[in-house]
């Protein structure tokens, strides 16, 4: 277990932002096997934590990763199941980029006993730290809401035709929140006219969401995917625009705001 697989920010109120893929980390032992195309780590979630920085005045708690998701996938179940059946996806340990491109040189592939070591080092450290801060978070205030932040970028023919909607929430059909908190997203996104968005379509909410959402039990979560090319430039290097990211923060905040009043 490595003591510096993630981060945990615990705040006041009961709301857990995380953000599974905005880890960049990879352990030498793991990039040295590796091409060039794993190491320009394109499929990031770039930025995220900059983007949402106004959570921490909000009083939220935040969960961050170290390590990239080419070393293991924190939004992917432990036994490494298809959350989409019969549609392409990226496994646990992906040996392919949302392109088809090989992350690792031939031959150089994680066997099962690595795979084991992963899940126990970088996965499992993450999925404690969300699980006790839900905890926490639930028996101070009667209630928890996870948001489980994700960016993409806009145009990806393996998972989608076309181009993506700028936001994109997700709650496994309803089954990881409450209605109310569920209607409360909603509304606040049919409000506005800046940003195109959709609930539960192409994308309806990873592992993280779909375990830790128990709105019978006073956890509700919702997982909010966003195309890069609202803050941030979709190329290499990947930079954050701050004039962008301005136009968006404020309906994020908006967003949070809503679903914890809503929740309760």
């Amino acid at each position: 277990m490595a003591a510096d697989a993630c981060t945990l920010t615990p705040g006041d109120i009961p709301l857990l932002v995380s953000f599974p893929h905005a880890g960049t980390d990879i352990p030498q032992s793991i990039a040295q096997r590796m091409t060039p195309a794993a190491l320009l780590r394109a499929d990031t979630d770039w930025h995220l934590p900059r983007l949402y920085e106004f959570v921490r005045e909000m009083g939220a708690s935040t969960l961050v990763p170290a390590y990239s998701r080419y070393v293991i996938d924190l939004n992917r179940p432990p036994e490494d199941s298809n959350l989409y059946p019969g549609q392409d996806s990226t496994g646990l340990l992906p040996l392919d980029s949302f392109r088809k491109e090989p992350l690792y040189l031939h031959g150089e592939e994680p066997d099962l006993i690595e795979a084991d070591q992963r899940r126990a080092t970088y996965w499992q450290p993450y999925h404690d730290a969300l699980r006790a801060e839900l905890a926490r978070l639930r028996a101070a205030h009667g209630v928890a809401l996870l948001w489980d932040a994700h960016s993409i970028s806009s145009v990806l023919p393996r998972f989608f035709e076309g181009r993506l909607p700028d936001l994109n929430l997700g709650t496994a059909d309803g089954g990881s929140c409450a209605s109310a908190v569920q209607a409360a997203a909603e509304a606040v996104l049919a409000a506005q006219t800046a940003f195109t968005h959709v609930t539960n379509g192409r994308f309806k909410g990873g592992y993280i969401t779909r375990e830790y959402g128990r709105p019978g039990d006073g956890v509700h979560a919702l997982q909010l995917e966003i195309c890069h090319a609202t803050y941030m430039d979709e190329a290499s290097p990947f930079a954050y625009r701050p004039e962008r990211a301005l136009r968006l923060q404020p309906l994020l905040k908006r967003l949070l705001d809503a679903v914890v009043q809503a929740s309760a």
